[in-house]
């Protein structure tokens, strides 16, 4: 397994270039963020192509698509992300798809899927991957439309097209589904990128109530060749909680 260090949740205090040069100084090859716009892109360009270290994701600048009246707003948000990507090397984007608005839940996941759908030449155009992010309502996202990673695999097998794939985040669907290694391996065409952290307290893996040496092995032997994003709150200091990561898990 891969393991991908969000910048934000390990050195959100660090100059983004100087965090990558310490990911890479750790022995980590990926990285990722969430809110592109604050990068300065020349120089996160020139640290990933210094270190060799791949930015792995970023997050769209629009996250609502539940609402069809701003699916235009999300399409420009889409591509404006996408352009910031092509400059950085991005390869995914994550997109969540905004709060439960009310409407009939039927009507909601077809609002979701025609968005994604009028995503596509944007995300042809600029050879991106766009990542749809079930998160969970109980603990972190109260209001949040997209609960279910089952409802994800629905949405991306109704879009049907490579561009748009799931980021399966373990801890969201530890709260809300659990049965995670089935949901993960019987469903590995839809999905991209894996998120990972304790539960309870979203902190490091090995303090939660998930096995995660476990997750990973039934993971790499059904055939998953992406990542898993340490996405945590460090109770250790960051750098002794990601050397643990490479101790307890390899």
């Amino acid at each position: 397994m891969r393991f991908c260090v969000p910048i934000p949740c390990f050195f959100g205090k660090m100059n983004f270039a100087d965090a990558i040069r310490k990911v890479h100084e750790l022995g980590f090859d990926a990285v990722e963020t969430y809110n592109w716009k604050v990068l300065d892109v020349d120089s996160v360009r020139a640290a990933l192509e210094e270190t060799g270290v791949e930015l792995m994701s970023m997050c769209t600048s629009e996250f609502n698509l539940t609402d069809p009246e701003k699916r235009e707003l999300w399409l420009a948000g889409l591509k404006e992300s996408c352009e910031a990507a092509n400059k950085l090397g991005v390869k995914r984007l994550i997109t969540q798809v905004g709060k439960d608005t009310g409407e009939a839940r039927a009507d909601q996941h077809a609002s979701i899927v025609a968005g994604l759908k009028a995503g596509i030449p944007i995300l042809e155009e600029h050879g991106v991957t766009v990542m749809v992010e079930p998160l969970n309502t109980l603990v972190n996202h109260p209001g949040y439309y997209l609960w279910s990673a089952v409802e994800g695999f629905e949405i991306v097998r109704e879009v049907d097209h490579p561009g748009v794939k799931l980021v399966f985040d373990i801890y969201h669907q530890q709260v809300m589904e659990g049965n995670i290694i089935p949901n993960i391996t019987r469903n590995l065409d839809c999905i991209a990128h894996l998120h990972g952290a304790g539960h309870p307290g979203r902190n490091e893996l090995q303090l939660g109530e998930n096995d995660y040496r476990v997750i990973i092995a039934a993971v790499d032997n059904a055939g998953y060749t992406g990542a898993l994003g340490l996405e945590y709150s460090p109770k250790l200091d960051p750098v002794e909680s990601l050397m643990e990561v490479k101790r307890i898990y390899g």
